[in-house]
């Protein structure tokens, strides 16, 4: 299989996704990896954290046994607030319905949302996402059809779904010609009151 050709490349990869992400997962939380793939993710942040770790997608292309649901890509088989965090790494450009998505996580997590992106940002980025999403549609059957948005449209979605961004940075290397960006969310409680007035 393809995915275990590319394994010591994508540990690689997900050993740093893991650094990046240890300032918001705890040693032993619950983790939801949705859109886990082939979850060498999954496994990576199951060892590193030592993290009870789920992965969920809508085919099952695992090569690392860990505990899997399958989803429609819409709705998630999971309880209100299970998860302490939900990490989504390069998958909401894959999605049918990114925001239909988001707001699954935002349900399921009690914690923090976690994403990792890939933006067309600048003609370099840009064309390296434009044939990523035609290789991924045509090799892997994706109906969908990849759709790659830039940050300040992702900015936009979560500021619609009432997403509060608290921290964010590149996750590219000096090399890597395509932007790689991570957004760490919470949901934002709006407090309502009655003031009182006569």
């Amino acid at each position: 299989m393809w995915y275990r050709l590319l394994t010591p490349i994508y540990k690689r990869a997900a050993l740093e996704m893991c650094r990046i992400c240890s300032p918001f997962i705890k040693k032993g939380d619950r983790v939801l990896d949705l859109g886990c793939g082939s979850a060498i993710i999954s496994q990576t942040l199951k060892d590193y954290f030592q993290a009870d770790v789920i992965g969920a997608d809508v085919v099952d292309r695992r090569i690392f046994p860990i505990p899997f649901k399958m989803t429609n890509g819409k709705t998630l088989p999971f309880s209100d607030k299970e998860f302490d965090e939900v990490l989504i790494a390069y998958v909401l450009h894959h999605a049918e319905d990114p925001e239909a998505l988001l707001k699954e996580a935002v349900r399921v997590a009690k914690g923090k949302i976690i994403i990792f992106e890939d933006l067309p940002e600048g003609i370099l980025s840009s064309i390296f996402c434009r044939i990523h999403g035609f290789s991924f549609d045509n090799f892997f059957g994706n109906k969908s059809h990849t759709s790659f948005k830039k940050r300040v449209e992702w900015e936009g979605l979560f500021r619609k779904l009432s997403l509060e961004i608290i921290a964010q940075g590149k996750a590219s290397s000096f090399y890597d010609p395509v932007e790689k960006r991570v957004f760490v969310l919470k949901e934002r409680h709006i407090v309502s009151f009655n003031r009182g007035f006569d």
